[in-house]
């Protein structure tokens, strides 16, 4: 029998690294960057807030409506050259966005960086990774995926700086730039490889050792509308939709919330403590989680961390900084989670053939969902302020707000999974959920 490959000789360990850099970038232009360009052309241009930040709601819609469609590019083109080609339409819409003249050029960019980030966002990742990996996926998912965070921590401020130092064209020209170079070369030298190419097994197993499917035993194939009418499909869409909503909403509007107590430069630490807690949180059950876990309550114990921050952000009143910070530091803990959990309950609850297009669907709807976040917290701010001359006086409701959707999610994930226990095998515990033969 052969040897299985040791870590450092499994392929699939540097297709990790690989895609954590493609996340870096995807998430440090395509998501981040969106609110620093919104600046930055208001700033050139002195446009209305409503059409410029309009112009941030389009980019997202049109990448949900590219990102639905995703597996059927990767069927017809092949991941490689989708990867490509997303990075160029990013590079084009960044360029656009830093050059636009009028504001038709502005929403013609967005169209250009809506599309191409989706191609180096969530599910792309997954399509990436899930060749390489089947037990092992929630540690290399984990993995991969913290390069998003890293994205926004990395080039959000390099942004800021470049913009401010050399103006944005030619910061978006530089970064657009050097961003295609590096992910046409990982592309080709990396993406364009697989298993079988590489003679290796997926989690790096012997060559001849039994495939482990990790796929729950009531699966089925749910081909064309019959997903629609699924109940796990949508439980899983409308969950991962409403938590990504709450999230999206309340950091949008969590800096000017704590400015007042804590002033502009310890918000601006307390919300890198949010990212900080967010690869931790992420990373933690990638790799703690067992295989064979449920993991629809692993998303519920995440998004319960959530909700218990969001009421400690309310206790905190405005002023308490302890109560703040704690509050950060557990709504943070389940950010990345939000992303990366959803693929891998696909994962155990459809059948290999359909998780792609399961996976694609659910980011396009959370991306379509929590593109109208924002402007719908700021309206709850506006309508439940008590003092024209200070806004943050909302800030409970914005709290209560993001606790109530979250107290959502949790609700329909829960009940997506009281269904399955229905009709499925009876489950031994919550982390044997799963045929033991399968754990091994």
């Amino acid at each position: 029998m052969t040897d299985r490959p040791s870590r450092r000789s499994f392929y699939g360990w540097r297709v990790v690294a690989a895609t954590f850099v493609l996340a870096m970038f995807g998430w440090g232009f395509g998501f981040y960057g969106p609110p620093i360009f919104l600046h930055a052309v208001q700033q050139m241009h002195d446009w209305p807030l409503a059409v410029v930040s309009g112009a941030v709601t389009v980019h997202f819609l049109f990448g949900a409506a590219v990102v639905a469609n995703l597996p059927r590019l990767y069927r017809r083109f092949g991941v490689p050259r989708v990867t490509k080609a997303g990075a160029v339409a990013l590079a084009v819409g960044l360029v656009g966005w830093a050059n636009a003249e009028a504001p038709w050029q502005l929403f013609a960019a967005t169209l250009f960086s809506g599309a191409g980030w989706v191609a180096m966002g969530a599910a792309a990742v997954n399509a990436i990774i899930s060749p390489w990996f089947v037990r092992a996926r929630p540690a290399a998912l984990a993995s991969a995926y913290n390069g998003a965070s890293i994205g926004g921590v990395v080039f959000s401020p390099l942004l800021v700086m470049a913009i401010t130092e050399f103006g944005f064209p030619m910061a978006a020209g530089v970064f657009g730039a050097v961003m295609v170079v590096v992910i046409c070369v990982l592309a080709d030298s990396v993406f364009a490889r697989s298993p079988q190419s590489m003679g290796q097994s997926p989690d790096g197993d012997a060559a001849d050792a039994p495939m482990r499917s990790v796929t729950m035993p009531d699966a089925r194939p749910l081909a064309g509308r019959q997903l629609w009418g699924d109940r796990k499909f949508l439980t899983l869409a409308a969950g991962m939709a409403l938590g990504l909503f709450a999230q999206a909403g309340l950091l949008a509007h969590l800096f000017s919330l704590l400015v007042p107590a804590l002033g502009a430069q310890n918000a601006g630490l307390a919300m890198g403590l949010a990212t900080a807690s967010a690869i931790g949180g992420r990373t933690l059950v990638g790799w703690l989680m067992p295989v064979g876990a449920d993991r629809r309550l692993v998303a519920c114990v995440s998004y319960g961390v959530q909700i218990v921050g969001s009421l400690t952000l309310l206790a905190a009143a405005g002023t308490s900084v302890p109560l703040l910070l704690l509050g950060v530091v557990l709504f943070g803990a389940g950010i990345g989670n939000a992303t990366s959990l959803p693929p891998l309950i696909a994962q155990v609850e459809f059948v290999k053939d359909d998780v792609a297009r399961v996976v694609a669907l659910v980011v396009a709807i959370g991306q379509a969902t929590y593109a109208f976040a924002p402007v719908t917290f700021g309206l709850v701010r506006v309508a439940f302020v008590q003092d024209a001359e200070a806004v943050d006086s909302a800030a409970p409701m914005v709290f209560a707000a993001a606790a109530a959707i979250q107290v959502l999610a949790v609700a329909v994930f829960l009940f997506g999974r009281a269904r399955m226990a229905d009709e499925s095998v009876p489950p031994t515990g919550v982390f044997k959920r799963l045929p033991e033969t399968l754990i091994k």
